[in-house]
């Protein structure tokens, strides 16, 4: 009996590659192709991984799991990687490799398998989950084997083998751009974007037009949130409304494509201590950010947020790195969730030429106070008051100048 493999499939040069190198192992190799939004032929994908060999091919559909339980829970923890990425990539992850678990549990096979490189983030997020559900179960890497190595050197070589085999693949070795595409966005990185001052071509952008060449028109968007998910959008200009949590997303999606919204070209620290070049497309969860940040600003008391926003960037580290199935990750999630419950209300946008312009807010749960706030209403402030908390939070700063003065009378300074 040959032994069974469950390999995460793409249908691109890479997973392709690695599915017929297997099965000339000896391995009998299960495709598992997750459907997590991306613009691909899936009919064409299975029958492509049957023409190369696979013994059987599992396509399941992630979407609406991946808005929930992933894309959603990081809305609501603010969570950037290093202040600017979304992470469309990072949170699907860990969801693709559950499902391929789940899988090898059911066919009973002892090996799982992905094409991540050893160079990269996704070999780590792959395989944490893998360790983290299942401890037992064996991962086949070949990016990370010398057999493996000294046959493939790069992408060339890859291309090269898929000709000799007859596997078709789109990547030439003209143009070996990497893509990974997902309902929250789509990454391009490698081949010539690897010189970071290379401007990429227009014709490389496919979720979103360029902020320039967007309408020179308003979108105005109402966006309801409840314990700080988005539970409804509005568009006030043609009334359309979604609730769903799917149909929700991906009518961001579109508005935000048309709009030229979620653009991003940035260099980033890899968890393996590499920086990478990175070039995303990311609308509707940029659009959601940017609402959900405004909407907190008028629910959060002062002192939650100042602590959330602590937790916030280790949220997105932990998600980036990989320990989505840990228990920081049960903590943090934990501590997120309860800063939540009182962020309801709705958000007032205007979309134009890929910016989000927030034009108001409201929320049930507001805590600002019009009267307290107010110049020209007196309310229940007594501004005298003001004059002790001031001397109070400046004896601090008054002895520290003391400090400073017998320092410089003694020549130290």
């Amino acid at each position: 009996m040959k032994e069974k493999v469950i390999l995460a499939y793409s249908g691109g040069l890479d997973t392709s590659v690695i599915l017929k190198w297997l099965i000339d192992k000896g391995y009998d190799v299960i495709a598992y192709i997750a459907d997590v939004g991306q613009e691909d032929d899936f009919d064409t994908a299975r029958e492509k991984a049957l023409k190369i060999g696979a013994s059987k091919v599992y396509i399941e559909d992630l979407k609406e799991e991946f808005v929930t339980d992933y894309i959603f829970p990081a809305i609501r923890a603010n969570a950037v990687y290093e202040g600017r990425y979304l992470m469309g990539t990072s949170l699907a992850r860990p969801l693709i490799a559950k499902k391929q678990i789940e899988i090898a549990e059911a066919e009973k096979a002892a090996y799982v398998a992905h094409g991540a490189t050893g160079k990269g983030n996704d070999q780590v997020r792959f395989e944490l989950t893998y360790y983290a559900l299942n401890p037992k179960i064996k991962v086949l890497s070949p990016w990370k084997t010398a057999e493996f190595l000294n046959e493939f050197k790069g992408r060339s070589d890859m291309i090269a083998y898929a000709q000799a085999k007859g596997i078709p693949v789109k990547a030439t070795i003209s143009k070996p751009y990497s893509e990974d595409d997902n309902l929250m966005h789509i990454s391009h990185e490698a081949g010539i974007l690897e010189d970071p001052a290379y401007k990429p071509e227009k014709d490389m952008f496919t979720k979103i037009v360029l902020p320039q060449n967007a309408p020179d028109k308003e979108t105005h968007l109402e966006i309801h949130f409840k314990d700080g998910t988005p539970v409804k959008v509005v568009n006030t200009d043609d009334g359309t409304v979604k609730e769903k949590p799917l149909e929700l997303f991906m009518y961001l999606n579109k508005l935000g494509s048309e709009n030229g919204i979620g653009l991003l070209d940035m260099v980033e620290n890899r968890f393996v201590g590499i920086k990478s070049r990175g070039v995303y497309e990311t609308p509707g969860a940029t659009i959601l950010h940017i609402a959900h940040m405004d909407i907190e600003g008028i629910a959060m008391d002062r002192e939650v947020m100042r602590l959330r926003n602590m937790l916030s960037p280790v949220f997105a580290e932990i998600v980036y790195n990989g320990f989505w199935f840990s228990p920081e990750m049960d903590f943090l999630m934990a501590a997120i969730n309860k800063s939540q419950e009182v962020i309801d209300g709705k958000v007032f946008l205007t979309l134009y030429k890929g910016n989000v312009i927030v034009d108001g807010r409201e929320s049930p749960s507001s805590l600002y106070n019009k009267e307290l706030s107010s110049m020209d209403i007196e309310g229940g402030f007594n501004q005298m008051d003001s004059a002790g908390f001031i001397k109070i939070n400046a004896i601090r700063l008054m002895a520290h100048h003391a400090i400073l003065q017998v320092r410089k009378a003694n020549g130290r300074i």
